[in-house]
């Protein structure tokens, strides 16, 4: 490299520099260290792994080392987690500004274990909801050979999964790690499921692409989806006011909303039973058992007198 190269480099080094020292260019590092994503993304692979033993990585029921492998990827889990955590937790506190000198590394470990050790508990109820969205896939879709290929390749399992995942840690208060899960499974899918939603057994998104399913959805029981259902808020232009508000709809037991269609609104109830059909806008709730059925549009053929 020539002298008038290492000038220019000089300056760009001091340009980034003065650029780091301003917090509204967005440098992390100003609040502590953040989680690493490729972490997590790993760790979610791996806790994939234990829901869905034999399908995924190398545990499997085949040998009678079964039990060793659980405790050891358990363990390999806890340990991963707890650090990301804790990462998690010391941005959030001093980003904050909350802390009063009297928490450490060590109280933020220690928590960080104690919110692992409860999400672990929890991975049993995860695999019995899982079992249940497996059966309702198979169930609705007359395009499945077998629950296993649902398992493998069906993209709303995959989003569905790790949303059941992300929810938990969110239900605990854990920062940063549950979006970072849940996006990961919206890039792989291009289904954004927010950690946040409320969704309960028996859970199917046919096809899956386009789905939005925002924050403070609640759904029920058997509901069916598909793709470029969009479950939003009228409006988000208050921004940040509106945190902890419901904005989005709610859908109850046994509802079917079909492509296209989007429900907005945190009044917004679809109820019992009710069918959405596509493209369909709305806002208002629906009462139970309805179907609600878009008028086709008229085609006009160009060239032609006639319209269809």
């Amino acid at each position: 490299m020539n002298d008038e190269f290492n000038k220019k480099l000089n300056q760009l080094v001091s340009d980034f520099m003065n650029s780091y020292q301003k917090k509204e260019c967005i440098i992390p590092q100003y609040y502590g260290p953040l989680p690493n994503r490729d972490e997590v993304i790993d760790i979610t692979k791996s806790l994939r792994q234990l829901l869905f033993p034999g399908y995924f990585g190398k545990l499997s029921f085949e040998d009678e080392t079964t039990e060793y492998h659980i405790g050891d990827m358990l363990i390999s889990v806890h340990r991963k987690l707890s650090d990301q955590i804790s990462s998690a937790l010391m941005h959030q506190l001093v980003k904050s500004q909350e802390s009063d000198g009297k928490l450490t590394g060590e109280t933020i470990k220690t928590k960080a274990n104690k919110i692992v050790e409860e999400f672990l508990g929890k991975l049993p109820m995860i695999r019995e909801y899982l079992a249940t969205d497996v059966q309702a896939a198979f169930d609705g879709d007359p395009a499945a050979e077998s629950k296993e290929e649902i398992i493998f390749s069906y993209p709303g399992i995959f989003a569905i999964s790790i949303y059941r995942i992300a929810h938990e840690l969110y239900l605990l208060s854990v920062p940063l790690i549950p979006r970072i899960m849940s996006e990961y499974a919206h890039n792989i899918t291009g289904i954004d499921i927010h950690p946040g939603a409320t969704i309960g057994k028996r859970f199917f998104i046919d096809h899956g692409t386009g789905v939005v399913i925002g924050e403070t959805t609640t759904i029920g029981d058997n509901v069916k989806i598909y793709q470029g259902v969009t479950l939003g808020a009228l409006s988000t232009r208050g921004g940040q006011t509106l945190r902890g508000v419901k904005r989005h709809p709610t859908l109850e037991d046994g509802v079917t909303v079909y492509s296209g269609a989007s429900i907005l609104g945190g009044e917004t109830v679809i109820g019992a039973d009710a069918v959405i059909a596509s493209n369909a806008f709305i806002t208002k709730s629906i009462p139970d058992g309805t179907k609600v059925i878009v008028k086709s549009p008229e085609l006009l053929l160009k060239g032609k007198e006639q319209t269809i």
